[in-house]
């Protein structure tokens, strides 16, 4: 039976391995941008492939047509969950296929999403190496697939600081490994630590390297959780429009999470339009993945529906600021 650590960190995982998700150049300012290109910025979306997890997960689909599976939502980028090709983590011809596959259907690979390879705030320093060792051969995929990043988590056992200290030291190793390889090593707001927006801004500034970065997610705000009666509760909550802010300006991609959506079309538990405000205001001109993990409707409903909203909400924003 799992201890509740481990359900702890189940539900700080949410986008990558749970169903339960809580309401996806290092700069040390926000940037600085002409009062006019907020409204004309363009809106470059990319799916990411936990909106797809249920159907990976039980056959339907098939993860080597990923690049595929996206071009029939007419999205031209991706972005890549590990867990789904673990058994090919050092297979070259593998990703390089897969990187043909891409081109065949014009579709830019953006990211990998790298979950279960150890801890990298773990204050333990052999622990520690290991988990930095472990995210090699996925640096090595995503130059060989063409992508700008890879996304790590920043968990690790113990105190708040000596993770965040971990964190500094692990980040500034894999940054300068990953830059032989022209690769961004970017932290997502994941629970626990990692969803405390300051915390993580704070590693930011003190790893301070071009190619250390974030990839703020609009959900996955819960810094600590408890035992409900039937399942795990999230115990208290970063405010996610802050969290997002306070991530932006050291972002390298952002992620559009959903969940619900009422018959307007409307994001049920997060405001689009305030968080697409923030995200302009910030100058930040990179992708915005589209990840849906709700229940409510089916993985292909859900995707569609975050797609359209995002669409008419940029332009929406653009229209208020102009």
């Amino acid at each position: 039976m799992n201890s509740r650590r481990t359900f702890i960190k189940q539900l700080a995982t949410a986008t990558a391995y749970s169903q339960f998700s809580w309401l996806t150049a290092c700069q040390s300012k926000t940037k600085q941008i002409p009062d006019n290109l907020s409204t004309s910025l363009p809106l470059k979306l990319s799916l990411a492939q936990w909106s797809i997890h249920r159907a990976l997960e039980e056959g339907s689909l098939k993860a080597i047509d990923f690049a595929a599976i996206a071009k029939k939502y007419e999205f031209t980028a991706i972005e890549y969950v590990n867990g789904f090709y673990r058994e090919h983590a050092t297979d070259e011809a593998y990703w390089n296929n897969l990187k043909r596959r891409a081109d065949d259907q014009g579709v830019q690979n953006l990211l990998i999403m790298v979950d279960e390879e150890g801890d990298l705030g773990n204050p333990f320093d052999a622990d520690r190496v290991k988990a930095v060792e472990n995210h090699y051969q996925w640096i090595h995929a995503a130059s060989l697939l063409g992508c700008h990043s890879i996304r790590v988590n920043a968990f690790g056992d113990g105190g708040k600081e000596d993770v965040q200290k971990a964190m500094i030291v692990s980040m500034g190793q894999l940054c300068e490994y990953a830059a032989k390889a022209n690769i961004n090593v970017i932290i997502e707001n994941h629970g626990l630590y990692s969803s405390d927006g300051t915390w993580v801004a704070e590693i930011m500034r003190q790893v301070n390297k071009p190619n250390c970065g974030t990839l703020p997610d609009f959900g996955n705000w819960c810094l600590s959780a408890k035992w409900g009666t039937t399942q795990i509760e999230c115990a208290e909550v970063y405010d996610r429009y802050q969290g997002v802010a306070d991530f932006l300006p050291f972002a390298k991609g952002v992620s559009a999470k959903s969940y619900a959506f009422n018959e307007a079309g409307e994001e049920t538990r997060i405001d689009y339009a305030r968080m697409l405000k923030l995200v302009k205001d910030s100058g930040f001109q990179g992708h915005i993945g589209v990840e849906f993990e709700g229940f409510d409707m089916s993985e292909a409903d859900g995707i569609v529906a975050t797609k359209t909203l995002l669409e008419k909400t940029w332009q929406k924003v653009g229209e208020s600021n102009s």
